[in-house]
């Protein structure tokens, strides 16, 4: 059931409806007066009926009663008052802007009096028709103030049948001949529109058809549609609690039977209204009603679908997702399915067209006025109810048949794609320019993200768990949800159940299978699209950095992430052509967070194949292995991130052939770097505490140190000699503050150490190595980083006889 107005005042719940607050509905009676304000306001319009002179302090007494409305009472005597002034309109000469405010005092009377029979009623009526006799010059404002009065009559129970009937035909009348000049403003429109409605609701049913025929002839804005379709609702959910079978018969046959005149938005709303009034209802008795109301929507549907180029199909799109959004339960139909795909796309969500606006125009004053045009849109009516709009699509997805579903799949990921690359475009050129245009766009397009992650949801709930979907439908149906999220990954700015659920079913469908790997592998913007500004004519290539590319960058992350799901299915030739350019070009970005990314993708193909495999793949690891290192340690510590290359270099040494010489490069090129780190430091500081807490400068190189230390219990003993020669002369070339502390972590470790095989080695290699940081305290010996084992260490070391003891 509709649900009543919360005041005596239908107009008043019918502003509520499209506003965001009930303060906002209320404000143009937002004020109020005092009782002897209003106790004298009386007095004055006495004392102009006593002089017969109206005058502009009589006027202010009308409006100080009209502003008071909420809390005015009108009794019959003071009616009677206003009555007689009306009757003599025209000896007191009685402005314009007078007779709306009359109007309205009569009217909180008929709805503020009791319900009794009142020869006072019938004497209104009969002033009003004299009065419209003789007044030419009628405003829309004193003619929509008519209607609500000779509305709120009809609907009373005060007046006779007689001035009923001849109220409701002078509305009629009104609203059939000014029906184009009163819809002018949504003031005025709720005035008649309420009126309307409590005519629609009278006892009477002489002008039942007429009245709602008018009012499908109107051309509605968008808050004026809402109005009608609440307003519809109000007056069938009255016509059913009342069984008014001959109203119910009407509204069928008005569904059934729209005219070419009627305007097909207003159509759309009226049969909304109905659908809401009979699914409120709870009642299966009315399902014919239903039905065509339903059925009424499908045919303005289709023909949209159809002819979608024509003017004015963007606001009926509008009406038709707004009335879906608000009509409450909606069987599936093919034709609605395919407009709230459009409407979600096109019209809650424009962003190609703010996109192509701001692309056309490169100067701060246009871009103001589309900044203007997103601001508006964001508080319109129509993005407001998204998520209402999103559920009544992914309902009606939900019942489609697999071609329908198709068909909208693909609008919804064909436009996952051009947000991306109009997003990138806009906010290359917009960047330290235009940043609240940029701001006020990524709120919509944050918006559209969450449709587009509910709408993926039901994709895969609804087709990749269905019987009748063939395996190979079902993996490119995933593929197509990994590109769109990766196309949107920019926006997400929060961590979503429906998203880690929808790319948890579709990864299932990917990693399992070869080709889809490759396939999803091969849609990674390519190397050279990367690093270049393909296609972005408003921008200069030379001035194009693709660090700076945030909405790229967050794509090729989502890549990264779901890399390592699927990258025992994956060629090695494939991930050389095609993942490692990017790994290692992202693997030098500025952001720690992008470059963590990377180093797991590396991480993930070391440590794949753990079966036997094919010579390629083992090949190709060693090979990213030399690359990796430079790549990482050249960064270090300004750019790579620590926790990243340590898993990495881990993964080489557990993961690449024992003996191989990437290992041994990996071992050399840390040594190296730590040296150079180190011989930085030491050239600007003396021998102090900074080497014994290693703190502030050598924590970077502290962490590489601590990795060598690491290492000692994780290469194959193949390297581990190495690994020991290497450290030692790097240990012994430190500050002795540092050596301390040093062979203090390595006495602990190996201490703590229950590898029976290492333990005696390295127990023999520290006492070896303590004694010739003693010896050597009093020289400093070569700190040339190109010689990291001179002849005087390695003999030194080789009296431990380590080779032999390993």
């Amino acid at each position: 059931m509709a649900k009543q107005p919360q005041s005596f005042f239908l107009e008043e719940w019918l502003r509520s409806i499209v506003s965001s607050s009930k303060n906002n509905s209320l404000s143009s009676h937002s004020s109020s007066s005092s009782a002897q304000a209003i106790i004298q306001a009386w007095a004055h319009l006495r004392e102009s009926l006593q002089h017969q002179s109206f005058q502009s302090s009589h006027l202010q007494a009308l409006k100080t009663l009209v502003n008071s409305q909420f809390s005015l009472h009108v009794a019959d005597p003071q009616a009677k008052l206003l009555i007689s002034i009306l009757a003599s309109h025209i000896s007191l000469s009685i402005p314009n802007e007078s007779y709306p405010l009359f109007l309205r005092l009569l009217y909180i009377w008929v709805r503020k009096s009791r319900q009794t029979k009142s020869p006072v009623v019938d004497s209104a009526i009969e002033t009003l028709l004299s009065l419209f006799s003789q007044q030419s010059n009628k405003s829309s404002l004193f003619l929509s103030e008519a209607i609500l009065f000779l509305g709120a009559i009809s609907f009373q129970s005060s007046a006779s049948e007689k001035s009923k009937s001849i109220g409701l035909e002078l509305l009629c009348k009104i609203l059939k001949e000014e029906y184009k000049f009163i819809f002018l403003t949504d003031e005025q429109a709720s005035i008649a529109l309420a009126g309307a409605g409590y005519a629609l609701s009278s006892s009477l049913s002489i002008c039942f058809q007429r009245i709602l025929d008018i009012l499908l002839r109107v051309q509605y804005g968008i808050s004026q549609g809402l109005m009608l379709l609440h307003l519809i609702e109000w007056v069938v959910s009255n016509s059913l609690n009342l069984r008014s079978l001959d109203k119910i018969d009407i509204l069928k046959e008005l569904l059934e039977n729209v005219e070419h005149n009627h305007s097909s938005c207003a159509v759309v709303m009226f049969a909304a209204g109905v659908l809401r009034s009979v699914n409120r209802s709870g009642s299966s008795g009315f399902m014919h009603i239903k039905n065509h109301a339903e059925e009424r929507i499908e045919i303005v549907a289709r023909n949209l679908v159809v002819s979608r180029t024509e003017p004015g199909v963007n606001l009926l799109l509008q009406f038709i997702a707004l009335a879906l959004s608000r009509s409450g339960s909606v069987s599936h139909r093919d034709p609605l399915l395919m407009s709230l795909a459009l409407a979600l796309l096109t019209e809650v969500f424009p962003l190609q067209g703010f996109y192509n606006k701001v692309l056309k125009c490169n100067d701060e004053k246009n871009w103001a006025t589309v900044l203007d045009e997103i601001n508006k849109h964001l508080s319109s009516f129509i993005f407001k109810d998204a998520g209402a709009i999103t559920g009544v699509f992914c309902n009606q997805y939900a019942s489609a048949d697999e071609d329908s579903r198709s068909r909208v799949e693909n609008l919804v990921w064909d436009y996952c794609r051009d947000v991306y690359s109009g997003h990138r475009q806009i906010r290359l050129m917009l960047v330290g320019r235009a940043d609240n245009l940029i701001k006020e766009i990524e709120k919509m397009a944050e918006s559209a993200f969450l449709m587009v992650v509910v709408f993926a949801l039901g994709v895969t709930k609804h087709r990749l768990n269905s019987m009748k979907v063939n395996g190979e439908t079902k993996v490119e149906i995933s593929l197509r949800i990994l590109v769109s999220f990766s196309c949107l990954e920019y926006f997400r700015r929060m961590r979503l159940p429906e998203y880690m659920d929808t790319i948890r079913a579709v990864i299932v469908s990917v990693q399992e299978n070869e080709s889809a790997c490759v396939a999803y592998i091969e849609s990674i913007p390519s190397y050279d699209d990367l690093i270049s500004n393909h296609g972005f004519s408003n921008m200069p290539k030379s001035e194009y950095l693709w660090s700076t590319d945030e909405v790229q960058t967050a794509r090729v992350i989502f890549y990264m992430r779901v890399i390592p799901t699927c990258v025992e299915q994956l060629p090695a030739s494939v991930f050389k052509k095609v993942v490692a350019p990017t790994m290692f070009l992202y693997m030098g970005h500025p952001d720690g967070k992008v470059a963590r990314y990377t180093h797991s993708v590396f991480v993930a193909f070391i440590s794949s194949g753990k079966d036997p495999t094919s010579d390629e793949r083992v090949l190709l690891k060693e090979q990213l292995v030399f690359y990796y290192l430079q790549r990482s340690l050249e960064g270090y510590p300004e750019i790579t991130p620590f926790e990243g290359m340590a898993s990495g270099v881990v993964s080489i040494v557990r993961h690449v052939p024992a003996g191989s010489p990437a290992i041994f490069c990996c071992i050399h090129s840390l040594v190296e770097k730590a040296i150079s780190l180190c011989n930085t430091i030491s050239s600007r500081h003396d021998d102090s505490d900074l080497w014994r807490n290693w703190d502030g400068e050598l924590e970077s190189c502290k962490k590489l140190l601590d990795l060598l230390l690491r290492l000692l219990t994780l290469v194959d003993i193949q390297a581990l000699p190495t690994l020991m020669k290497l450290l030692a002369h790097l240990i012994i070339e430190l500050p002795i503050n540092g050596q301390n502390s040093l062979l203090n972590q390595l006495y602990q470790q190996i201490a703590d150490s229950d590898d029976v095989i290492r333990k005696p080695a390295l127990v023999s290699w520290v006492q070896s190595l303590s004694y010739l940081c003693s010896q050597g305290t009093d020289k400093k010996r070569s700190k040339n980083a190109g010689d990291i084992l001179p002849d005087r260490t390695a003999s030194s070391i080789s009296l431990n006889s380590i080779n032999a003891r390993l």
